[in-house]
C-alpha cells in the first residue's frame, strides 16, 4: 500500500470498531487492521475477548442479552456500513520516528499513516490446560471475567471457583458471592497476595471459601464444567472439587509486543500510558483505546467509549 492513510486502526474489539465507526462517519476513510484469526484464547483474537463470551447481558441496548460474537459482528457491520476498510493481517512492527508513520504487517506490507489508533486489547492469562481452553472457547463454564459472565443464569446458585490470590482474584470472588451458592478461591500458597482489605472481605463472607496450597491440574466435563482436578502443592495429593464454573484471575497481558522499539510509552505493567482524559500517547498522532490502555475497567462499554474518544482525538489532530 503506497498511499498514505488518514488513520489506521489496529485491533477489532469494541474499541477498534467504535473508532472505525466514528472515523468513517468523519470521512477519514479508516483502514482497520483486524488481525489474523487464531485458534486459542491465550492470544489476541480478532473481535477481542468478547469472542469467548457466550452471553453479554451488560451492554446497553440489548435487554435480552446478545452473544459476544454477535455483538462484535454487529460492530463490524456498522463500521463497514460507513465505509471502513478491513485488512485481515497482524501488525508486527511500527516505526513512529518519522511521518508518515510506517506499519509493517504479517503479510509483508508496509502501511503509511498520518495517524494511528492502537486498540489491540489485552488477553487474560490462562492456566494453559487443554480442557480449560476448550470449555472457554465453547462457553462451557470457564471464564476470565466474573463481571462479564458471573451474573448469567447458568452460574446462579451454583458452586463456583476462582483461581488466583491477588486483588483481581479476590475482587472476582467477592463479586461472584452475589450470585453463587459458594465461591471457592483456589490459591497455590497458604496466604493471599491481595491487600488486607480485600482479604478481609473474603474472610468475612459466608459464601467464600479459600482453598489453600492447590494448583489446577485439569478441568473436568464434556460440554460444560463439572469439576476441577486439584493437586496439593505440599503433599502432592490429588482431589476433585465439584463446581459449575471456573473463573481464572491470574492477570492480563496487554497486546503491545508489536510496539517494541516504536517509542510508545508503556506503564509498569506493559499497558500504553495515556494522558489524563485523552487517548493521546507520548507520540503526537498516535492514540490508544480499550484494554490495551486500561488495566482497571476492562469492559466492552468502557472500551467502546475509549474508541469514540480516540477517533475524535485523531480527527482533531488531522484537522490541525
Amino acid at each position: 500500500m503506497s498511499e498514505i492513510e488518514n488513520v489506521v486502526i489496529i485491533g477489532s474489539g469494541p474499541a477498534g470498531w467504535t473508532s472505525a465507526i466514528y472515523a468513517a462517519r468523519a470521512d477519514l476513510n479508516p483502514l482497520c487492521v483486524i488481525g489474523v484469526p487464531k485458534s486459542t484464547p491465550s492470544i489476541v483474537l480478532p473481535g477481542g475477548q468478547l469472542m469467548l463470551t457466550t452471553e453479554v447481558e451488560n451492554y446497553p441496548g440489548f435487554p435480552e442479552g446478545i452473544t459476544g460474537p454477535d455483538l462484535m459482528a454487529g460492530f463490524q457491520k456498522q463500521a463497514e456500513r460507513f465505509g471502513s476498510r478491513i485488512l485481515t493481517q497482524d501488525v508486527v512492527s511500527c516505526d513512529f520516528s518519522t511521518k508518515p508513520f510506517a506499519l509493517t504487517t504479517s503479510g509483508g506490507e508496509t502501511i503509511l499513516a498520518k495517524s494511528v489508533i492502537v486498540a489491540t486489547g489485552a488477553t487474560a492469562n490462562w492456566l494453559g490446560l487443554e480442557n480449560e481452553m476448550r470449555l472457554a472457547m465453547g462457553g462451557g463454564g470457564v471464564s476470565a471475567c466474573a463481571v462479564c459472565d458471573g451474573a448469567l443464569p447458568v452460574y446462579r446458585d451454583q458452586p463456583l471457583a476462582v483461581v488466583g490470590g491477588g486483588d483481581s482474584a479476590l475482587e472476582e470472588a467477592s463479586y461472584l458471592t452475589k450470585f453463587a451458592s459458594e465461591v471457592f478461591v483456589i490459591h497455590r500458597r497458604d496466604e493471599f497476595r491481595a491487600s488486607k482489605a480485600m482479604q478481609k472481605r473474603i474472610f468475612d463472607s459466608e459464601k467464600a471459601t479459600p482453598v489453600w496450597n492447590k494448583t489446577v491440574l485439569d478441568v473436568l466435563g464434556e460440554d460444560s464444567i463439572t469439576g476441577i482436578l486439584l493437586k496439593d502443592t505440599v503433599t502432592g495429593e490429588e482431589s476433585t472439587l465439584e463446581v459449575k464454573g471456573m473463573f481464572v484471575a491470574i492477570g492480563h497481558t496487554p497486546a503491545t509486543s508489536f510496539l517494541d522499539g516504536s517509542g510508545i510509552e508503556l506503564d509498569s505493567k506493559g499497558y500504553i500510558a495515556l494522558h489524563t482524559r485523552s487517548s493521546a500517547t507520548n507520540i503526537e498522532g498516535v492514540f490508544a483505546a480499550g484494554d490495551v490502555a486500561d488495566a482497571h475497567y476492562r469492559q466492552a462499554i468502557s472500551a467502546a467509549g475509549m474508541g469514540c474518544m480516540a477517533a475524535i482525538d485523531a480527527e482533531h489532530y488531522l484537522a490541525t
